[in-house]
């Protein structure tokens, strides 16, 4: 596989997922779009398991690993799918760009991990800056937007601990095995929140958009995604790594403002130039890092 290409493959799925969930979420009820998704993910990579014959280790420390990484899934997943319904698909992109900061916190809390230089505690304020000026928006259309920014930003977190904890526990297993074994957790739950919700009533006109992003975030959302990810965190350092998330909420946002004719005020832009200015400086290091081995002369 072409590192350039699995790069590429990164920005484009996760700029396009945040609009996928919406769109889903909206042809049909939040839970239906989320479980089928699953379903569809956990089905392919049985598929996958089987005709590679890759391993899949059910040791105890495999099955605690699984259970962890399936509770997150289904926390961060279930609150984001709310949320998606209730403000734009830019501001998720956004929002989830804020994971490796979120992310730093936890490890430097729990793992004892030294990431919390004075540059990167400066990116962490710039950011929680923004997120002050995004909350304070009336996002037009739904009454409910503060609540859906504060389910996304839940989601992300949940997802963020559950990274941290994955972490932790510093268990050996392909990412193949770990993203099977999580959606093994995770599916049934996501099951059995749509008998909650919707009495397991299938959506009675579903439009073709929506099952079109329901399959799309499916096979690629979470398989092919997940896979090309951590095949370029294996062949690239992490200044590379890092400027993904960089990338993906502003290609995020111009994709929602021109497929799904969204709407940002200019208070909102500030808290979002804010959250990016924070991103920056916490991944400043890193990028300096890859400068330096750009410009270091050949010998």
């Amino acid at each position: 596989m072409s590192v350039p290409a699995a790069y590429l493959g990164v920005i484009l799925i996760w700029s396009t997922t945040p609009l996928g969930i919406q769109w889903s979420a909206q042809g049909a009820s939040f839970s239906f779009a989320v479980m089928a998704r699953m379903l569809i993910g956990l089905a392919i990579c049985l598929l996958l398991l089987r005709f590679t014959g890759k391993a899949f280790p059910l040791n105890p420390a495999a099955k605690r690993l699984y259970a962890i990484s399936g509770l997150s899934i289904f926390l961060a997943m279930l609150l984001t799918y709310w949320g998606a319904l209730h403000i734009p698909s830019g501001l998720i992109s956004v929002i989830f760009g804020l994971s490796p900061l979120v992310t730093g916190v936890f490890a430097a809390l729990w793992l004892s991990e030294r990431t919390l230089t004075p540059m990167r505690i400066a990116g962490v304020a710039l950011a929680l800056a923004g997120l002050w000026f995004v909350f304070g928006q009336p996002w037009p259309g739904d009454s409910h937007a503060t609540l859906g920014t504060l389910a996304v930003l839940a989601g992300m977190t949940v997802q963020a601990l559950g990274l941290v904890w994955i972490k932790r526990l510093n268990v050996r297993a392909s990412s193949l095995a770990i993203t099977t074994g999580s959606l093994g957790v995770a599916t049934p739950l996501f099951v059995l929140a749509w008998l909650i919700a919707d009495a397991a009533r299938l959506p009675p006109d579903i439009t073709p958009r929506a099952a079109a992003a329901i399959v799309y975030l499916g096979v690629f959302g979470s398989v092919v995604g997940f896979t090309l990810y951590y095949y370029v965190i294996k062949h690239l350092d992490a200044g590379r790594v890092a400027l993904i998330t960089l990338v993906t909420p502003v290609t995020a946002l111009l994709l929602g403002q021109t497929l799904n004719a969204e709407y940002i005020p200019a208070r909102g832009w500030t808290g979002i130039a804010l959250i990016g200015a924070g991103l920056l400086l916490y991944e400043w290091q890193a990028l300096r890092l890859l400068h330096g081995k750009r410009t270091q002369p050949v010998e």
